[in-house]
């Protein structure tokens, strides 16, 4: 394990994902403010971790003011014997009972609502009582009022409940600062359900619908402050049922696990609940609690459930609960390897995630951005969706498949993607149309909202589009397969383009799809107008939404799709390796058919490869001067940020355009996809020259990676065929690579594209595995100089809580790329502004350590693997999953102005207005009914940042994921 490096402040950082066509990715702005010498306002939090001699100490500083702290020095004093050892992100001193910390300069500096994080060690005997009075800067931590405490009592996290049958809820809550609790609100999702005003606080509900609810209690105090608790997922069964504890449980070779059941209503006689295995595994058996006998008192008591699993085998089997007039329960119990802890670790993960009372997806099985409905990232509502979630889906049912044999639910997920996510024909129905010679009309990407809309240029050429015909010809039709970047999965925003429906409206159920992103590299997703992807005017303006964008003399209806290569990418992924994992198990077929699904989706990601308006690559200034591509001439053969197609609704006067994209950034990179495509048989395009594209593309990506490496390791932003987005001539000097411009920060610049340590997990995951699967020594390069660079950055502390990087900033660029004689790079620079214990990528970068180690022998990353992922396990876990609390210091965005310009009046399908005086918030009304909506008015009143803790699905997949890919290789 790393001993403690160096720590920094801690700040937050945000899931990137595609938006839409001319802008496809944004990460949120926190904005900064300049230091004012102004009393400090803060709160100290204090945790240990204590071992009876010993303890670490954790302490987190909250900027609770409105202006910056520049400079902190921390002081506090302990009652007993306690011994400073050594300390970490701060320079500790003990003077009797008395502690110092200063900052250690790297993080001196905390934002408004920001906070850091320090830490030490210390021995002691006796009693060791927690210190309780805290100073900043010689000024106590009163700081701000803190919210009240709330917790929800009742009931436990996935009771079922009989419909009509009362449920009862109960709550506690605390206020702080000698405030009272004025009430408490309880709410399914966003929905009250009731008020108590006195303690104990409860309620009992008998109206909630047959399925899947998340209750959660709110709590006010005296001085207005408020907060919910946890969600809490329950069952409404539409009967009498039996009642198991979990739905996944994993047992190791000749071991025992057991489960708890109970009954979901009280009966009038006794009630024998038998448990055997219906199906599956035969070395799996019930060997306790065969036959459970539930009397009229106690049949809300938990019995317990014994599996034994025998001394060999794997697989998994379904184990039925039943009783005469009532439900049965189920649960799919897993023998596993007597040394694959990480394996039942993956399944204790997957049994939380897709538990439906825990609310990661819909009634459609969509899984939901996060289960919290109020949070604003690149999707602005916690109940849409992403291309980025499928896909995660698909790589979470491939590993199930590998642990448990079942391979259903992966074909189920592609299913599920397929019908919901991928447009149909009659979402995109004038494909016919589509003239591959001239594919768009050019307009250009403009530097901020403000300036838009961009003016459609017919005078400007386009190239030709040299894949359209053989994809034709490969798969019979001209509809595009590939999957749309966001969706609306709720109908929140009212405007039902579900699949096969263009403008339903606000009373259409399930998924619609949706467009953000539209108007440059600076918009934000703060600045964002949604629009429908299918806009038949029916909401907006005169022209629906469509004259906010573009300039044109008239405009037609239209569908539009938006496709972020990333996902695509990602689904391509765990196609190969659920591919690999079934043709281990011998059960390849029953999955060959899904397989060349996405064989089909990797054809189809070819679009990414070019240039936005199929202009040739390289060197190409000027809109008009630029010249057209003739075929592949138009190819960058990297990722680029997005593809994009559209067309009339009028299928009698019809047509269609597709674009490309003429950014690739570093992050959206796959050599592993790249690698399943051109060198895997089962994942071999249909189309004449897809496999010999993505050959080039292997190639071509790794050579990026090297090119955009920094002399410390970390890979840079990315590059771009279309300076400005609009072919503009780049600052004299740039950089090239293969003539496309080195650009710092491609695509969005809001805050810069290049910053998220995420982008560098995300993608090395994506080298290290393609290095693990053929040691291909130019990966290995690459992999070499990050992961020590990496490394020399993440701290494992002694209670197991890490930081890593957070936040990048660049300097300098990389030397124009020579294949035959890469350059050093030794004028390109990183370094590191702040870290964080964000979970998702945390195991993405646990991931990328798994693979390399095993490849390489690296006992320093395998170690740190280990460490990330116990530390998280041991330190992070909560009833839904893994997380942790988040301050959302952006969140004073909500009122930013929305630029619509001066004139231009429209509704949203609700009937919010849409004018010049629009902000994010007004446009988006439906947040002020959400319970966490009181947080959010309290910070915008000049209150501190709010602090959340979100489960978003990619996270806790991708968490699963990093467990079972250790048990499978080094564990």
């Amino acid at each position: 394990m790393h001993p403690p490096r160096r720590r920094r402040a801690v700040r937050r950082l945000w899931t990137a994902v595609v938006a839409a066509l001319a802008l496809p990715l944004t990460m949120l702005s926190t904005g900064s403010t300049p230091a004012q010498a102004t009393a400090v306002q803060c709160s100290v939090d204090y945790k240990t971790n204590d071992w009876g001699s010993g303890f670490t100490a954790e302490l987190t500083i909250t900027n609770r003011g409105t202006d910056v702290i520049d400079g902190w020095t921390l002081t506090y004093g302990y009652a007993g014997n306690q011994k400073l050892s050594n300390g970490w992100n701060g320079t500790w001193s003990q003077s009797g009972q008395s502690i110092t910390v200063k900052d250690a300069g790297y993080n001196g500096r905390i934002a408004a609502g920001a906070a850091v994080t320090t830490g030490a060690q210390f021995t002691y005997s006796g009693a060791n009582a927690a210190p309780t009075n805290f100073a900043i800067n010689g000024t106590s931590c009163t700081g701000a009022h803190q919210p009240p405490i709330t917790v929800l009592t009742s009931p436990a996290a996935g009771a079922v409940y009989t419909q009509g049958g009362a449920v009862p809820l109960a709550a506690t809550a605390a206020a702080a600062d000698n405030a009272t609790i004025s009430k408490v609100e309880f709410y399914d999702n966003t929905t009250l359900l009731g008020t108590d005003t006195t303690a104990p606080y409860s309620l009992s509900v008998s109206s909630l619908t047959v399925g899947s609810h998340s209750l959660l209690a709110k709590a006010y105090d005296s001085l207005g402050a408020s907060a919910e608790s946890t969600p809490v997922g329950i069952t409404v069964a539409s009967g009498p049922a039996v009642v198991a504890s979990q739905t996944q449980l994993p047992v190791q070779q000749g071991k025992s696990a057991s489960y708890d059941v109970k009954l979901s209503t009280q009966p009038s006689s006794n009630v024998t609940v038998t448990t055997a295995r219906a199906s599956g595994n035969s070395g799996l058996s019930v060997t306790g609690g065969a036959s459970l006998t539930f009397t009229p008192s106690n049949w809300n008591t938990a019995q317990q459930v014994t599996i034994t699993a025998d001394s060999s085998g794997t697989g998994a089997a379904t184990f039925e609960s039943t009783a005469n007039g009532h439900a049965k329960a189920s649960v799919t119990v897993t023998q596993i390897a007597a040394t694959k802890a990480y394996d039942a670790r993956f399944l204790e993960l997957y049994g939380k995630i897709t538990n439906p009372a825990n609310g990661y997806f819909s009634p459609e099985g969509i899984p939901y951005h996060s289960v919290e409905t109020l949070i604003v990232e690149a999707p602005d509502h916690g109940h849409e969706t992403t291309s980025e979630a499928y896909s995660y889906l698909l790589w979470l049912q491939a590993m199930y498949g590998k642990v448990t044999g079942d391979w259903t639910k992966f074909n189920g997920a592609w299913e599920i993607m397929e019908k919901y996510m991928i447009p149909t024909h009659a979402d995109q129905p004038t494909n016919s149309f589509y003239n591959a010679s001239k594919p768009a009309t050019y307009a250009p990407e403009l530097d901020t909202p403000n300036e838009y809309p961009a003016k459609l240029d017919a005078s400007v050429s386009v190239g030709s589009d040299p894949i359209a015909g053989e994809l034709k010809s490969a798969y019979g039709t001209d509809d595009v397969y590939g999957m749309h970047w966001l969706q609306d999965v709720d109908n929140v925003y009212g405007y039902g383009n579900s699949p096969g429906k263009c403008e339903a409206g606000p009373t259409d159920t399930g998924p619609s799809y949706i467009n953000t992103f539209q108007r440059g590299a600076q918009e934000s997703v703060w600045e964002t107008v949604p629009q429908p992807t299918c806009d038949a005017f029916k909401y907006g303006g005169t022209n629906g939404y469509l004259d906010l964008f573009t300039g044109d003399a008239s405009y037609a209806k239209q569908w539009k799709f938006t496709n972020a290569p990333d996902a695509d990418a990602r689904a391509v992924q765990a196609a190969y390796w659920a591919d690999k994992w079934a043709d281990e198990q011998g059960k390849g077929g029953q999955i060959s058919a899904t397989v060349a699904k996405a064989a089909k989706m990797g054809d189809y990601l070819r679009y990414a490869m070019y240039d936005k308006y199929f202009k040739k690559v390289g060197n190409c200034v000027g809109a008009s001067s630029c010249p057209a591509g003739t075929g592949k001439d138009a190819s960058h053969y990297l990722m680029s940020w997005y593809y994009a197609w559209g067309g009339a609704t009028d299928t009698s006067a019809g047509w269609a355009w597709r674009i490309g994209s003429s950014h690739a950034h570093g992050g959206y990179q796959n050599p592993m996809a790249a690698y399943a495509l051109s060198n895997y048989a089962d994942l071999k395009p249909k189309s004449a020259t897809g496999q010999a594209d993505w050959a080039k593309s292997l190639e071509r990506q790794v050579e990026f990676y090297r090119w955009l490496q920094s002399s410390e390791g970390a890979i840079a932003g990315g590059a771009t065929n279309s300076w400005a987005g609009r072919y503009a001539t780049p600052p004299a000097g740039k950089s090239t690579f293969y003539g496309m411009y080195y650009d710092q920060q491609p695509v969005y610049h809001d805050p810069p594209s290049n910053q998220w340590f995420g982008f560098q997990a995300w993608s090395m995951e994506r080298v290290a595995e393609y290095y693990q699967q053929t040691g291909n020594a130019a990966a290995k390069t690459v992999l070499d100089k990050w992961v020590d660079w990496a490394l020399s950055e993440t701290t494992v502390n002694p209670d197991g809580t890490f930081r890593f990087p957070s936040t990048l900033q660049w300097s300098g660029q990389p030397d124009t790329w020579n294949p035959s004689s890469p350059g050093a790079n030794n004028g390109l620079h990183v370094t590191v502004a702040d870290y964080t214990n964000d979970v998702g990528v945390a195991a993405a970068y646990a991931k990328t350590l798994t693979y390399y180690a095993d490849r390489s022998g690296d006992t320093e990353a395998a170690t740190t693997a280990k460490a990330l992922l116990d530390g998280m396990w041991d330190n992070y876990q909560d009833d839904l999953g893994i997380a942790v609390p988040e301050t959302r210091a952006d969140y004073n965005r909500f009122d930013d102005g929305v630029y619509v310009p001066s004139g231009w009046t429209g509704t949203m399908p609700n009937g919010d207005a849409i004018n010049a005086s629009s902000t994010f918030d007004s446009i988006r009304s439906f947040y002020e009914d959400d319970p966490a909506w009181s947080k959010i008015e309290a910070y915008l009143a000049g209150g501190a940042a709010p602090s959340f803790t979100y489960h978003r699905f990619w996270a806790q997949a991708d968490i699963a994921l990093a467990m079972g890919s250790y048990a499978e290789l080094l564990e």
